[in-house]
């Protein structure tokens, strides 16, 4: 397998329960099955499941787990079933790992791959390190054209296209229609970046935080409303003549705003839910049973991500927009502090340099 480095120690970002992330030694990852490869990270980020994990959202993710599912980096080593890439290739990591064999790959459902889906940072050790273990790696990984960026690559490991799949192609964007996005945080601005394939007449965000609406407004919001008062389904009501909107994402991932998303969708509409929820959402039926929505749930399979490499290689889309701050590695608990108080320091997406 021609591994190029022989550490047998690594640095890495450990889970060690709600509230308790530790950067610390770890034993270096090892090829366990021949379809594995070890990647050395050169850059990678903190997502708001990341945030979500901490507080013990997730029973899935156990303590002792190292974090992140996205990165890019250069291969350090393949196990002998791997036939796309070498040692020294440079690569950008999906956040989901497939097999491309399963009944569930097979239908493009990469996220339930009976032996991948999210599985980085989640159920196995993930890319908040110095190296990962990235299973399947012939399907798993993409190949980094020669003089890409790679910071805006890393957005292309889960945020662009989970925005893209779960709320925007989800929630049936369609040319001229009215799309409410609630949440104006990174995954939020995400599908406001990549709703714009599709030319919607009216995009209006939904959030608490003025300066997430200010950067809204500047990658392409018509209308911002700021829901601190409490009003926000009166003044979008007012802003679409009472008749609610056509596509209503909902990027948070609380009750307050699934529910707010319910309230303000129009008959014949779709609610297209990115959010990690932890806890129960209360389903309006008393007001929805007549009303011929849809409500729409994905995880990311990112089989949008071939498309979205060649889109950003034509320099149609900017995703370093997103980029706010940047740390080192070895600074990832500063980043954490930084990136988890949002609105004192007006992060969207953090990067983390090795």
């Amino acid at each position: 397998m021609n591994a190029i480095t022989d550490l047998a120690t690594m640095q890495a970002l450990v889970y060690h329960g709600p509230g308790k992330p530790a950067w610390e030694t770890h034993a270096k990852p090892r090829i366990v099955a021949p379809t594995d490869a070890i990647v050395r990270i050169t850059k990678t980020t903190i997502c708001g499941t990341d945030l979500h994990i901490l507080k013990g959202d997730l029973p899935s993710c156990e303590p002792g787990r190292i974090l992140g599912h996205e990165g890019v980096g250069v291969v350090d080593s393949v196990g002998a079933a791997v036939t796309v890439f070498k040692a020294g290739d440079r690569v950008l990591i999906s956040c989901v790992s497939a097999c491309g064999k399963c009944e569930y790959c097979r239908k493009g459902m990469f996220s339930h791959c009976t032996t991948g889906g999210w599985i980085l940072g989640n159920t196995i050790d993930g890319t908040q390190a110095e190296f990962v273990r990235t299973p399947h790696a012939d399907t798993s990984l993409y190949p980094i054209p020669e003089g890409a960026d790679e910071e805006a690559l890393v957005m292309l490991s889960d945020i662009l296209p989970t925005g893209f799949e779960c709320g925007v192609l989800n929630g049936k964007v369609q040319p001229g229609a009215t799309l409410a996005i609630v949440g104006a945080g990174p995954i939020g601005l995400a599908a406001l970046l990549t709703s714009q394939f599709y030319s919607p007449g009216e995009i209006i965000m939904i959030d608490l935080d003025d300066n997430r609406l200010e950067v809204a407004k500047r990658f392409g919001a018509t209308q911002t409303i700021n829901s601190t008062d409490g009003k926000a389904v009166a003044a979008l009501m007012k802003l679409t003549g009472d008749r609610g909107v056509d596509t209503a994402i909902e990027a948070v991932g609380v009750p307050a705003t699934f529910e707010l998303c319910e309230q303000i969708v129009a008959p014949g509409g779709i609610i297209a839910n990115i959010g990690v929820h932890g806890v129960p959402v209360a389903l309006h039926m008393e007001r929805l049973w007549d009303r011929n929505i849809s409500i729409t749930t994905r995880l990311v399979d990112t089989v949008s991500t071939p498309m979205l490499l060649k889109v950003l290689k034509a320099k149609r889309i900017d995703p370093k927009r997103l980029i706010t701050h940047r740390f080192k590695l070895a600074d990832i608990l500063d980043a954490y502090e930084t990136f988890g108080n949002a609105a004192k320091t007006k992060a969207l997406k953090v990067i983390l340099e090795a």
